[in-house]
């Protein structure tokens, strides 16, 4: 597990803090000792496979699921612990959910109003117009959500969730339901509409490049731990494991030993900083290039043989065989003429060192 999420104490400005929170249904154990922190306009992802309890995660932030053990904490405030749980209005989080809940019943105005309840008249419409305007649906107050796209429909879920001026914005795959096209437009807007009213988010995803997209933070959650807290860039290029390294793009993974700095995986050596001993190192397909011409003597140079070439638009997909069997993946500008048996390079700083995992 990376460092990054190993942090004693959170931030003093801290939105949203878990410290070793654990959930469990029954006899079955969902969170194990989750802790993580976001400050003031940050947006997070919790990103994993199907059933690691990224919504559990949420749902405990909202207070719709006690925590087992472990404390919650929203601006220093405690709002979960083990026999503790302040209630869901108190908390002021908002929620977007996956199908968006809005009524069918009501016009836009009336789903974005609905929780004021307590306002009079002349502020609920002037809230209401602020909202209208931020996400981009000035004039719509009066349409239905059955005459709204896709994307209209989740920015009326958002400026519900947004009308109460919550300090954090729950979002559980708000993204899911959309074509592929909207959903890289939703993305953008998505990530400016969070700029502009400053509110932190915690989002959840099964999508990678979504994830990356968006977030200031990942949390990588694996059967109910996390792996790895950090940003979108140290997540890809510096991944604390092997099963972060794989679950987030392609990478090579090298079963290497070391010894006096270097480290060797059947035919291929590279220098490292790794102490002597076996070691794992993650090396992405992109950092590997053809090397016709070697242009930094630093470069690890390998030839290995083309066994097999996937078309991936702006790039192809290259399956390699070194000497000694070793078999590997680089991605290289489509239309590069390709012969048999090549030469290749990467630099040894993009190798690596993971922890293993299964």
């Amino acid at each position: 597990m990376n460092n990054d999420s190993r942090e004693s104490a959170p931030p003093r400005d801290a939105v949203i803090a878990l410290d070793g929170v654990t959930q469990a249904y029954g006899k079955t154990a969902v969170l194990n000792g989750i802790s993580f922190a976001l400050q003031r306009g940050d947006i997070g992802c919790l990103l994993g496979a199907s059933g690691c309890g990224k919504t559990t995660v949420l749902r405990c932030i909202a207070g719709f699921e006690p925590v087992a053990g472990g404390e919650i904490r929203l601006n220093g405030r405690l709002v979960s612990g083990r026999n503790y749980s302040v209630p869901t209005e108190q908390r002021r989080v908002g929620m977007v959910f996956q199908d968006y809940a809005l009524f069918p019943h009501l016009d836009v105005a009336a789903n974005i109003a609905f929780g004021l309840h307590d306002a009079d008249t002349g502020h609920r419409a002037r809230r209401v117009a602020e909202l209208l305007e931020t996400v981009g649906l000035a004039g719509a107050g009066k349409k239905f959500p059955h005459e709204l796209s896709g994307g209209q429909q989740q920015r009326v879920a958002l400026a519900r969730a947004l009308v109460n001026r919550p300090r954090l914005l729950l979002l559980d795959e708000p993204l899911a339901a959309l074509d592929a096209n909207l959903r890289t437009q939703m993305q953008d807007e998505l990530k400016a509409l969070q700029r502009s009213v400053g509110v932190t988010f915690v989002f959840v995803t099964h999508d990678q490049a979504e994830a990356m997209a968006i977030s200031d933070r990942i949390a990588i959650l694996r059967g109910g731990q996390l792996e790895q807290l950090a940003s979108p860039r140290d997540i890809y290029h510096r991944p604390a494991s092997a099963y972060v390294a794989t679950f987030v793009g392609r990478t090579n993974l090298l079963d290497c030993a070391v010894s006096s700095g270097i480290a060797t995986c059947r035919s291929l050596s590279f220098p490292c900083a790794h102490p002597d001993g076996a070691a794992m190192f993650s090396l992405r397909p992109e950092a590997i290039r053809l090397s016709d011409r070697p242009t930094d003597i630093s470069a690890v140079r390998f030839r290995a043989m083309v066994r097999g070439r996937t078309f991936q638009g702006p790039t192809e997909l290259l399956a390699l065989e070194c000497a000694g069997g070793l078999s590997i993946v680089a991605r290289v500008p489509a239309r590069t003429a390709l012969g048999h048996e090549m030469d290749f390079e990467f630099f040894a700083d993009d190798a690596v060192a993971v922890e293993r995992g299964v």
